[in-house]
């Protein structure tokens, strides 16, 4: 693919642009069709939302406004003049429906001074987010009237429309942060302006051709806006770090003294192998989310395989094409200090910073192996106290957000849940005495068990023969309360009551049972994805370096980083500590899809260090170099690359750990601590001691295993052409970070002069 590329560098460049221009032209043609709340949740909250889709009905966008005195009660006649004056203002907007007063629905707190007016916006989902704003605009002015009482707004509109615009404000903001900090590290990475920019253009081209490929199947898979977010997350980072291997290995082959042709092919026969095997281990581990079941999941796994298979497809095509439009150009626009900060050191063959680091590594592995590997397990041990749920409300939002405070102060004046648990009734009568009667026993001992409270609101819909019965729960949302109460509405008092009347179906919906059905289907599906994941990256592994103890040793390294960053994630959003420095507090939980997202992410992107560190090592030692000479070489010839891409992926992730929405704090922060430690202790400490201690071991293959294969990452490399200067073997490390340069490392004897014929230096 690279040398094709390379001699027809045009038809690679323009069919790239066509390509990307296309895809965002047919993806924008198409629209996006989005995942529905049938789809979205499992268990008995998608079948109430069938029941409702299938009956013409959509799931209300209710609201509530709060009316609070702190000097008169609500049978106060100016007390009630406000409620009057605020059913009018609902009303008149034309906006809502169903406007209740609390004196007919006795919505009432218990010390008299705060009362509930309960309505519905008109229309679906959207159509309510858009209308909510004049329904808002009403309350508001009659707060404005009344400046001695709380006159206040919330409920499901409302607060979708706050975090619809909030979500597209980060999105926005993520944007356009990630994308200069990129450019920013990779300057500083290659000291030169066009070298810098065109990982940058190529990740960011990726993109935007994989946003328009998903648009335009949207309508056989559904997508979502955080698909959306998670596409910009890993598709700029793996496409940074892609064409970063790429171009700093075609950069390092040209150092050496090999001419352009010569080291654009050694760059394909290398790291673009590296680049594909990566690519590919990504694509299986996000593969493993369509395991779940859940569409959520279903569409973030599909954007993050079409962003990544574009990445991979254009680091392999059209960055060889460009750099072999460029030549040595692509060194243009140097900056001098920059430049200078980053010439090769060959006095220390790979930096002093990495030499100081691997020294005492290679000299005491087993120490340091030992060392690490207890770091990684005290940094995984909260883990244990992990507790999953789907945030609710007040847990997703920032602290002191204004519809917080509103939802905090209706939940002090009328504790338990603020959001219902909805009954969802299909029978075959639903105006028959026998359901009337049913629905008002459900009623009764809804109110006696003591696990639930008022106000039970009941509506039929005779036509559909369809009811819906919403009971508000005691607890948080999302708590054992919460969830203790929903156990008794479904498995008792539903099947005692509704359920009992032959040819009727009820399930319960509502947020609490969402977080309910999801953790379970969460907790079933999670064995699944994870035996899955490890299995083909094992496979992938043994296939691609024909190494039980190389598969083996990235299987459990790749664990120990996910448990690592599991732990400090339980630690951080879960029980506080250290959380304020991120601008947020503990929780209390982790949301629910972060877990098992965060481990198929990482697990495929830290195969991108792994295989081109580890493809470096089998290089050198397929090219004569002792096992552990090879270690040496290949950690100090990456080392420069693999910190670069490192920084990227990190300040990247950490962009979305400064987002307003909880989730998206956790995802990001998650990710960044993972690849933070994946590149540290893994990469620079217990890879090298562990690949050490196995010495010629690390190329263990049983003989029934020889049909495998050779995927060889040792290829030839042509010898220099008459003239050139001397180089050292390919890919031997020479040079701060980047492996060029005329030394070889203080661990790495050169080649004997022997075997350099047999192996074309």
């Amino acid at each position: 693919m690279g040398a094709w590329s390379a001699r027809h560098r045009k038809t690679a460049v323009f069919g790239w642009l066509l390509f990307v221009v296309l895809a965002t032209f047919l993806g924008g043609l198409h629209g996006s069709t989005q995942v529905d709340e049938a789809e979205a949740m499992p268990g008995q909250v998608s079948r109430a939302a069938e029941i409702l889709d299938r009956a013409g009905l959509k799931s209300p966008s209710t609201e509530t406004v709060l009316i609070q005195s702190t000097d008169r009660t609500a049978d106060a006649p100016a007390f009630r003049a406000v409620v009057d004056q605020v059913i009018a203002g609902v009303n008149g907007t034309g906006k809502a429906t169903d406007v209740r007063s609390p004196y007919d629905t006795r919505a009432v707190s218990a010390d008299g001074r705060s009362a509930l007016v309960q309505l519905t916006v008109r229309g679906d989902h959207e159509e309510a987010t858009a209308n909510v704003g004049a329904v808002v605009d009403a309350v508001a002015a009659v707060q404005k009237q009344h400046p001695d009482l709380t006159v206040v707004e919330l409920g499901d509109a409302s607060s979708g429309k706050w975090m619809d615009e909030q979500f597209a404000d980060d999105f926005a903001r993520a944007e356009w942060t990630a994308v200069p900090l990129a450019l920013g590290i990779l300057l500083v990475a290659f000291g030169a302006l066009v070298a810098a920019v065109l990982p940058v253009l190529l990740a960011i081209t990726a993109f935007v051709a994989a946003g328009g490929l998903v648009a335009l199947s949207s309508g056989i898979l559904h997508t979502s806006n955080s698909a959306s977010s998670v596409m910009l997350l890993v598709g700029l980072a793996v496409g940074v770090d892609y064409c970063l291997f790429y171009l700093r290995r075609e950069r390092e082959e040209r150092a050496a003294g090999r001419d352009l042709d010569t080291s654009l092919r050694i760059a394909a026969a290398t790291s673009g192998r590296a680049v594909l095997v990566s690519g590919v281990t990504v694509v299986i581990a996000m593969a493993g989310m369509f395991l779940t079941g859940i569409a959520e999941f279903k569409a973030m796994a599909y954007a993050t395989i079409v962003v990544v298979v574009t990445a991979v497809l254009g680091s392999l095509t059209v960055l060889p094409a460009l750099l072999s439009m460029l030549g040595d150009r692509v060194d243009k626009g140097r900056v001098p200090f920059l430049h200078r900060l980053r010439r090769p050191d060959a006095a220390t063959g790979g930096g002093r910073f990495w030499n100081a680091v691997l020294t005492p590594v290679l000299r005491r592995p087993l120490a340091a192996a030992a060392l690490s590997g207890a770091v990684l397990i005290g940094l995984a041990a909260p883990l244990l106290t992990m507790h999953t749920a789907n945030l609710t409300f007040q847990q997703q939002l920032p602290k002191g957000n204004e519809l917080v405070a509103v939802s905090q102060k209706i939940e002090a004046a009328f504790p338990g849940s603020p959001a219902p648990a909805s009954v969802v009734i299909r029978a075959t009568d639903i105006d028959s005495p026998a359901m009337t009667a049913a629905i008002a026993d459900l009623q009764a001992r809804a109110l006696a068990s003591g696990r639930m409270h008022g106000p039970v609101d009941v509506t039929v819909h005779p036509e559909q023969n369809v009811a819906t019965v919403d009971i508000p729960l005691n607890g948080s949302g999302n708590d054992e309360v919460s969830n203790a109460a929903l156990r008794t509405l479904r498995e008792d008092l539903v099947p005692a009551t509704v359920l009992a009347v032959p040819g009727t179906e009820a399930p319960v919906t509502g947020r609490t049972a969402g977080s309910y059905d999801f953790n379970a289907k969460m907790t079933g599906s999670i064995p699944v994805v994870f035996g899955f994941v490890v299995a083909f990256a094992f496979l992938l592994m043994l296939t691609s370096f024909r190494s039980l103890a190389v598969a083996g040793t990235a299987v459990v390294l790749n664990l120990l980083s996910v448990g690592a960053a599991y732990g400090v994630l339980t630690l951080v959003f879960q029980h506080g500590v250290g959380a304020s420095l991120l601008g947020t507090a503990g929780v209390g939980a982790v949301e629910s899809w972060v877990p098992l997202f965060l481990f198929v992410i990482l697990f495929g992107l830290s195969m991108d260090y792994h295989v081109f560190v580890v493809s470096r090592i089998k290089e050198g030692r397929d090219r004569g170099l002792p096992t552990r000479v090879a270690i040496a070489h290949g950690i100090r010839s990456t080392a420069g690359v693999v910190t670069s891409a490192a920084v990227i992926m990190v300040a990247v992730f950490a962009v979305f750990g400064t987002l307003s929405m909880q989730a998206m704090k956790q995802m990001g922060v998650g990710l960044a601590v993972a690849v933070l430690i994946d590149a540290t202790i893994i990469r620079a400490v217990l890879l090298p001691s562990v690949m050490t201690l196995l010495d010629e071991r690390n190329w263990y293959l049983p003989r029934w295993l020889a049909w495998l294969p050779d995927f060889s990452h040792g290829e030839s490399v042509p010898p220099l052409g008459a003239g050139a200067p001397p180089a050292p073997a390919a890919g031997t490390a020479t040079g701060h970070g980047t492996g060029t340069g005329t030394g070889t490392g203080t661990d790495e004897p050169r080649v004997p002069q022997a075997r350099h014929r047999r192996i074309g230096v």
